[in-house]
């Protein structure tokens, strides 16, 4: 079994903390921002840009890079945060955030911002988009993976599932989706709305390899990563399980924090429960 250091645990926990408040720093400045779903996922995207995504920020074109996908756009706050940390552009380009002509708009643009691969807005879209990436790859015999990260909402999309019939039909073991299960949409619970549930099932239908784990574990996330490189005649899916507003106790589990700013009260107190969960 493969042994993962306190430091390393301690470090990408640290790095989520600090995310969490960049992503929810922006979203109070600008009025505006999805702050629920950046906050559930932030273990996700401090474990791949602070460990295991193979990627240059001095050459974000490099041809060998492992390819992350932000399908659930509106999450984009924490992807620039996560972007900016990792050297891809300057931290305080992150107050430019949404404004006219800034290289960071409300939802990522690939042709403006270093570091972003896939142009979001239209849910759904990133499986597909991900499945041609990991087609091209097999054709061309290259080693680089692709990660897509979807909101579970998401997965009531159709085109998710033709996305999933495309990786599955080419054994495209080069993709590993993580689904940000928190069970909560802008509207309720995904589970009201929309069930997903059997969720594993459905995947394991579609030929996944299927990984369920919690989502704000970072040791369970590591693993999970690892595994999934291990898989070589599927793609697969890491269910990950999650918290909406993870980390600021009246934003957890409640819709109405989907897309909606804090004012500045509702700021402070935020930042202030973030900020005990860091160890410096």
């Amino acid at each position: 079994m493969k042994y993962y250091s306190e430091n390393l645990i301690l470090k990408l926990n640290n790095y989520a903390s600090q995310l969490r408040m960049d992503a929810l720093k922006m979203i109070y400045e600008r009025g505006a921002g999805h702050p629920g779903g950046c906050l559930s996922c932030a273990e996700i995207i401090s474990t791949l840009y602070f460990y295991y995504l193979r990627i240059n920020p001095r050459n974000p074109h490099w041809e060998d890079r492992d390819r992350f996908i932000l399908s659930k756009g509106h999450a984009s706050a924490i992807l620039y945060a996560a972007l900016a940390r990792r050297g891809f552009f300057e931290i305080g380009e992150l107050q430019t955030w949404g404004h006219p002509n800034s290289r960071l708009q409300g939802h990522p643009d690939r042709l403006k911002t270093p570091g972003v691969e896939m142009t979001s807005g239209t849910l759904g879209q990133g499986l597909s988009i991900a499945s041609g990436m990991g087609l091209a790859a097999k054709l061309l015999n290259a080693k680089w993976h692709i990660y897509v990260l979807m909101g579970d909402g998401e997965c009531q999309g159709g085109v998710v599932w033709e996305g999933a019939m495309m990786a599955s039909k080419y054994h495209l073991s080069n993709i590993t989706v993580i689904v940000d299960y928190n069970d909560v949409q802008l509207d309720g619970a995904c589970h009201e709305i929309m069930p997903l549930e059997p969720f594993v099932k459905k995947w394991q239908s579609f030929n996944f390899a299927v990984i369920e784990i919690d989502g704000h574990n970072i040791i369970e996330i590591l693993k999970a990563f690892d595994l999934s490189k291990e898989i070589h005649d599927k793609p697969t899916v890491i269910i990950a399980h999650t918290t909406k507003g993870k980390g600021v106790s009246f934003m957890e589990n409640e819709a109405k924090w989907h897309g909606v700013a804090p004012d500045e009260e509702q700021y402070r107190m935020a930042i202030t429960e973030l900020k005990g969960g860091t160890n410096e």
